[in-house]
């Protein structure tokens, strides 16, 4: 009101309005200068930041947790934003900014071209000349140089400080030699100037680096992928029973939210109410939907399917799966690896190389032809052709590529020295309960009388143990539901302590139970089902009896089940020239009969958990490289001292600080794809470092002049294209890592599966 009123007593033509105006033409001034500022602002930050990678990613990670923490309030459409500026953002600033100086010092360059008079005479043409044309390619050259060349020019002053002189220092030095000596040429005409060599050079740069970070860029998307996961808002329940649409940040443990068909997960928690299937691919990897019903957990930015669920809010912010997953990620890829490490170096012993070549080069033309414009060409050209761009980028490229494919497929990888590592085990151990093993006890075998079908006798025990909550009444019951029998129906329940369970099915008195219900009964047992007790008691199998009116008629052998799985890993493994180890607290009876079924190498039984170490050791003392498989919580110690230690089944505790590498699925055949990938990421590594060194040194003596005797000399700039035709090729290569195919049918030793998400 007081705005409108304030319009009303200033009317149109008024001092008031005229010094709006007034004021408002100097704040769009201001604006405007406000605009540039920021925009120089944000570039000098930029290229502080490219010179410091270091710094950028402990900056970054630091500003990314703090934000995804601030006050528990997770994801909100904010969080996105944040995630885009912090990580890829980052890399996106870069390749904009790259971008930019590549076109317009392009464009600037043209003029340059056209006037150069070399040029002209190699591709016989002529442009009109005009009084002060002889100033435009000084001219030009002058200002491409300040624009286009200054960021490798202040990405140096870093390097130099540090004393650790890199890829910075040698282009700085290319075009600052080039550009001296041009300008000299000018206030004295007896020596020839390339200023198109050097805008050409610098062009090219731009090029390469805005390519370069381009890869980077796309390659270190895993985290910003994984952020846009997260809805931005949520519906909460609240307590009269109505639907409220609030930011996810806003939600706290405890409360009740409504998850709509084919919405996201907005935070971790238990379903309550409703049944659906749920896609876990982005999370896990499993590409099946998972089927939830009440008391199932349910993890944030998973995708409902087609019921709704009413999900208690178990987990938000820094504390989701999600969120930890994320934090991995990025660990990841800011951690180095051995060949990381090498690759840095060889970049640092490059500069000096580079260097001493320059200056060999200088001498030897000096000597041959005297000083002049040859001789600065050949200087230039080395230290162009030098740079060690594609060496920079031959390891993180594929860090980056590797952490992101192996995340999409359910593995989180912490330490990037372990990931390397695993390529070279010589023996992974598994803990063999819930890793090899359901966990569970299940129906292995059965035997029945002579006239009693095994369906028939196994549909009276799970109708007899329909009532029951005990672990082998529910194996019978699965047993049951696995060869689809229709089970009839049981009255008067009852249980028997200690022996076993009773009840009436079809009038008849039927029991359940072990030996000593046989006891209770005095029933006799059969020769062959007591031939059958025997074999089962030696493969250390708890055997459970079915008596009907006082008549022994079958016997079930019941055993912590084997997965399916595992008689695939431990084949695959062995293709591999892997030696496969298993861990127990079982005795030795248990651990022998699981061993001998799946062809396991060595058996550790009756091991507690904090003597499980020093079966690792005792591997390790034998001089090999051992990997341990475990649930990352009672096999700490042993995955802490393993060389790879690797935590399976941990999809809703991402955060198991014993493990080096986390499979969010408990699926063992994921460790064949960890090694898998181990190798194929190390292959590409080694190539990249192969082709990034070689390259130089062949063209470091090439751009010397070595061919010169017989007519082969590079300019500066076809120095440069070359340095940036490596640089692509080295990312080229990189990317064909997305290529290699994680899913079980390409794995040695295994049948075609369908549970395995692809890599892309």
């Amino acid at each position: 009101m007081d705005d409108h009123k304030d319009t009303n007593e200033n009317p149109p033509g008024g001092e008031h309005q005229q010094d709006d105006s007034s004021h408002q033409h100097e704040h769009g001034e201001q604006d405007e200068s406000d605009a540039e500022s920021d925009e120089q602002r944000v570039e000098q930050e930029l290229l502080e930041e490219e010179a410091h990678p270091a710094a950028e990613s402990e900056t970054v990670l630091d500003e990314q947790h703090e934000h995804a923490g601030h006050e528990g309030e997770g994801h909100d459409h904010g969080s996105h934003e944040g995630h885009g500026e912090g990580h890829g953002g980052m890399h996106e600033g870069h390749e904009q900014m790259f971008r930019r100086r590549f076109f317009v010092s392009t464009l600037l360059s043209i003029p340059v071209l056209l006037y150069s008079e070399m040029l002209q005479e190699w591709l016989g043409f002529s442009v009109p000349a005009f009084p002060g044309s002889e100033w435009i390619n000084p001219v030009f050259a002058v200002i491409v140089f300040a624009y286009g060349g200054m960021p490798f020019l202040q990405m140096a002053v870093p390097e130099l400080k540090d004393r650790s002189p890199g890829m910075m220092t040698l282009i700085s030095m290319a075009i600052t030699v080039a550009f001296v000596y041009s300008l000299a040429s000018v206030v004295f005409p007896t020596q020839s100037a390339f200023f198109w060599e050097l805008v050409t050079l610098i062009d090219i740069m731009l090029l390469g680096h805005w390519i370069e970070m381009r890869s980077v860029r796309r390659a270190s998307s895993a985290v910003d992928e994984l952020a846009k996961l997260m809805p931005d808002t949520a519906e909460r329940i609240t307590d009269d029973g109505e639907t409220e649409e609030v930011p996810v940040r806003e939600l706290s443990e405890g409360d009740l939210v409504l998850v709509r068909p084919g919405a996201s997960v907005p935070a971790d928690g238990t379903v309550e109410e409703g049944d659906s299937d749920v896609n876990e691919s982005m999370i896990t990897g499993e590409s099946k939907p998972v089927s939830k019903e009440p008391g199932d957990e349910v993890i944030g930015g998973t995708i409902n399917g087609d019921g709704s669920l009413r999900v208690r809010v178990g987990a938000t912010g820094e504390e989701t799966t999600l969120a930890g997953i994320m934090r991995l990620v990025e660990e990841a890829q800011q951690s180095k690896s051995k060949t990381q490490v090498l690759a840095d170096r060889a970049a640092g012993w490059l500069f000096y190389v580079a260097l001493g070549a320059a200056v060999v080069t200088a001498i030897a033309w000096t000597v041959a032809v005297s000083f002049d414009a040859t001789v600065i060409e050949r200087v230039v050209t080395v230290l162009v052709i030098a740079c060690p761009h594609a060496l920079g980028l031959a390891i993180p490229l594929v860090v980056a590529i590797n952490t992101s494919l192996a995340a999409r497929n359910g593995m989180l990888v912490r330490d990037r020295i372990a990931m390397e590592d695993a390529r070279n085990l010589d023996a992974i151990i598994f803990d063999k309960t819930g890793t090899l093993t359901e966990g569970e006890h299940g129906v292995v075998d059965m035997a029945t009388v002579n006239g009693v079908d095994e369906d028939d006798a196994l549909g009276l025990a799970a109708a007899v143990e329909s009532d029951s909550e005990h672990m082998i009444a529910r194996a019978i019951r699965e047993a049951a539901d696995e060869r689809d029998l229709t089970t009839p129906d049981a009255t008067a329940f009852e249980a028997i302590k200690g022996r076993g369970v009773r009840a009436n099915v079809d009038g008849n008195e039927v029991y359940v139970g072990g030996p000593n219900l046989l006891t209770q009964l005095d029933s006799e047992i059969p020769a062959h089902l007591q031939r059958f007790a025997d074999e089962a008691g030696q493969n250390a199998q708890t055997v459970v009896y079915l008596v009907r009116d006082s008549e022994l008629i079958a016997a079930f052998a019941m055993a912590d089940v084997i997965r399916e799985e595992s008689f695939r890993v431990v084949d695959a493994l062995h293709d591999l020239g892997i030696e496969v180890a298993m861990l127990t607290g079982d005795s030795q009876d248990v651990a022998n009969a699981v061993a001998d079924e799946l062809g396991i190498d060595t058996v550790f039984a009756e091991v507690l958990p904090e003597d499980k170490d020093e079966k690792v050791q005792e591997l390790q003392d034998q001089g090999k490289l051992v990997g341990m498989v475990g649930d990352g919580v009672n096999d700490a110690p042993a995955l802490t001292r393993a060389d790879v230690g690797i935590a399976i089944g941990s999809g809703t505790d991402v955060a198991v600080q014993s493990a080096d590498v986390i499979l969010v699925q408990n699926n063992p055949m994921d460790v064949v794809r960890l090694v898998k990938l181990s190798k194929a990421s190390y292959r590409k590594m080694q190539e990249n470092i192969v082709w990034a060194a070689g390259y130089n040194v062949f063209a470091i003596p090439l751009a010397a002049g070595v061919l010169a005797p017989i007519g082969i000399l590079l300019s500066p700039a076809v120095g440069a294209l070359l340095m940036s035709l490596s640089t692509v090729i080295v990312a080229i290569n990189a990317q064909l890592l997305r290529r290699v195919d994680l899913s079980i049918p390409e794995l040695p030793g295994v049948t075609p599966s369908t549970s395995t998400q692809t890599a892309d």
